[in-house]
């Protein structure tokens, strides 16, 4: 296995390191108190490419492999979690299910726009009695012609607001249980189609999640990603082939927390001398790095994987649920090496925390991922 990065991954890391730095941090309270991202950091997030992560070079993209978008992703993990989850949502499950299973007139149809940002990508799946069970989706599709009729209530989808293209999952034949479930690209201007109630959340502000309605949505049958049918397992591979960037946009929190938390620790004096030379403290930094460095190995070992076109379901899993456990313990600790200046919102550790949160529920629960790992295991042993 070879994780060495090429010059021009190297360069572009080092601009996304500089941009976040530089521009996104500055804003970062502003976004967390408005609940909105700047246009300005949009745009200039465009300019850099950052939308077309996921997207080939024939489509206007970047045309980055798993390994250098992971490289990208940490970076930009680094900054307001809001900030993170709309281009990480966009280039994720928002952009591969198109990027993978469209087919040449949906790519050109849509990558070039979403390259650019000009179109905002988001993925649809999750409803009232379809979270974890995914194959109990009640939105229903019914073909009349050279359309589709969708109907049914979506909920909890992130890039909602902003998103002006879905891949959306929907029930096309009831009796076939999850080989009834098809894909589908819809449009925000498709008519019956309208965003919902938006959520309030307890984090990643700026990033907004909300209901989708679909009251007799006419969806053209070309339209259709993949074949009808195949929509249960698109998502299940559009969700597992995001596992790596979300465990690197985790990581990228998880380091900056360990930043912040060892530069704290040593200017922060109790008892005559600064509180990193207590062995209680010390040693959750140790814990923290040991974890991340971990992280860091795990989830460029699955990249790399991915990149091989090596079959990753175990390992995704695998490294979803390791990165989000890793990320609460690590923000756990942050807090509580910064006392009551990590509880308090004037700091940004009380944000890191309860953004954390999230990672352990969406994409995929910690505890849906251990049935997956246990029921690849089954299959190894069988």
């Amino acid at each position: 296995m070879n994780f060495a990065l090429d010059d021009d991954i190297l360069t572009l890391k080092k601009n996304v390191r500089d941009f976040i730095q530089s521009k996104v941090e500055a804003v970062a309270m502003q976004i967390e108190e408005e609940n909105h991202i700047p246009e300005r950091i949009i745009q200039l997030s465009k300019e850099m490419g950052l939308f077309g992560l996921s997207i080939p070079e024939e489509y206007g993209g970047l045309g980055i492999d798993m390994v250098g978008k992971c490289a990208l992703y940490e970076e930009i993990g680094q900054t307001h979690n809001g900030f993170t989850t709309l281009i990480g949502a966009h280039t994720g499950i928002g952009t591969v299910g198109i990027v993978e299973m469209g087919n040449e007139h949906q790519k050109k149809t849509y990558l070039p726009d979403m390259a650019n940002g000009d179109r905002i990508g988001a993925f649809a799946l999750t409803e009232p009695d379809a979270g974890s069970n995914a194959a109990n989706l009640k939105t229903t599709a019914v073909r009349k012609g050279d359309k589709y009729i969708l109907n049914g209530l979506k909920h909890y989808i992130t890039n909602a607001t902003e998103a002006s293209v879905f891949t959306v999952m929907a029930v096309t034949d009831s009796d076939k249980g999850a080989k009834g479930i098809t894909s589908f690209i819809v449009e925000k201007d498709f008519p019956g189609f309208q965003v919902g109630a938006v959520e309030k959340k307890m984090g990643l502000r700026g990033s907004h999640s909300a209901e989708l309605i679909f009251e007799d949505c006419e969806v053209p049958t070309r339209n259709v990603l993949g074949f009808e049918g195949q929509g249960y397992m698109n998502a299940l591979k559009i969700l597992a082939n995001g596992r790596a960037g979300l465990a690197s946009r985790n990581l990228g929190s998880c380091q900056k927390l360990l930043d912040m938390s060892t530069k704290y620790a040593k200017e922060r004096i109790q008892f005559g001398k600064p509180i990193i030379m207590n062995q209680a403290v010390s040693h959750m930094l140790a814990e923290m790095a040991v974890e991340i460095e971990a992280l860091r190995s795990f989830t460029y070992r699955v990249a790399w994987m991915v990149d091989q076109g090596m079959k990753v379901i175990k390992e995704a899993a695998m490294l979803k649920l390791y990165g989000s456990e890793v990320y609460n313990r690590v923000a756990d600790k942050a807090v509580q090496i910064h006392g009551g200046l990590g509880y308090i919102a004037d700091y940004p550790i009380e944000r890191f925390y309860r953004d954390a949160r999230i990672t352990r529920i969406y994409e995929g629960t910690s505890e849906i991922q251990k049935n997956i790992i246990a029921a690849q295991l089954e299959k190894e042993y069988s």
